[in-house]
């Protein structure tokens, strides 16, 4: 039986567009709110929830996202409170839901625990951002006993006989990262994204999204020309920050998913 993203890419690939996979940090700004921003994302079209664990030392990560990781962190969120947000909304959301975090909290938590809660949770993909691809193949069994697809990062310096090996053990997708450095908001895609896609593609049959510095309709139709899903989180994350604690916290989101996915403009 295909997974949700197996489903999800298959879909997106028979109507002929690209994907949107969304990012936001769970527990920002704070627990009951992460919970209607994912609704508010799901209801606008997101085509894959992203949800970023918050930690301490989120070194991959630019200000905007390093600032909701830390307002999370203030609010009580952690990896545990975590799976429980994306418990509680599942059965509300129909999107994949994929788990963006560091090693370390997972590690902590014991591979074979988190994998079982991650399941019972609802969760569908698992992205380890800095769990090392040579060590992966055991992590990967043991997600993979549960159901759980594991989603590899590959950047413009990955070499081929990397990217060779996470098409190997990955599932759901691969995530290419556009440019090397932080995550933030750019005016346009990197220049080298698209022969990094193909460099992929070259070893892999598996969808590619591609993420970092998207922020527009735009930069999601270009990346569509190439990739089968674009990623937007720090121009989401930002709009979070800026509506937190206002009333119209989820309708902005909501809208600027549509926009994004151009179904109409928003102010």
């Amino acid at each position: 039986m295909p997974s949700r993203l197996d489903a999800t890419f298959a879909r997106l690939k028979q109507l002929g567009r690209p994907g949107l996979v969304t990012y936001s940090t769970a527990g920002d700004p704070d627990l009951p709110r992460s919970a209607g921003v994912l609704e508010a994302l799901d209801r606008g079209g997101a085509d894959v929830l992203e949800v970023g664990v918050p930690f301490s030392d989120p070194l991959a990560d630019g200000p905007v996202i390093q600032r909701a990781a830390e307002r999370a962190l203030r609010a009580g969120g952690n990896l545990k409170s975590s799976l429980s947000l994306i418990e509680g909304v599942r059965g509300r959301v129909t999107a994949p839901v994929v788990v963006f975090t560091y090693a370390n909290p997972v590690a902590r938590m014991g591979v074979a625990e988190f994998a079982r809660r991650a399941a019972g949770a609802g969760v569908d993909g698992v992205l380890l951002l800095d769990w090392p691809i040579e060590e992966a193949d055991d992590c990967r069994e043991i997600l993979a006993s549960s159901g759980l697809d594991m989603i590899f990062l590959l950047s413009p310096t990955t070499s081929d006989a990397r990217i060779a090996k996470a098409a190997r053990l990955g599932r759901g997708f691969l995530y290419g990262i556009s440019r090397l450095g932080v995550t933030g908001a750019r005016d346009r895609v990197a220049a080298g994204a698209e022969e990094l896609v193909a460099r992929i593609r070259a070893r892999s049959a598996l969808p590619i999204a591609l993420g970092f510095g998207l922020s527009r309709p735009e930069h999601v139709a270009e990346v569509g020309r190439y990739a089968d899903a674009a990623v937007v989180g720090s121009a989401l994350v930002e709009r979070i920050a800026e509506h937190g604690d206002r009333p119209d916290l989820f309708e902005t989101v909501e809208a600027y998913v549509r926009w994004l996915k151009g179904a109409h403009v928003v102010a």
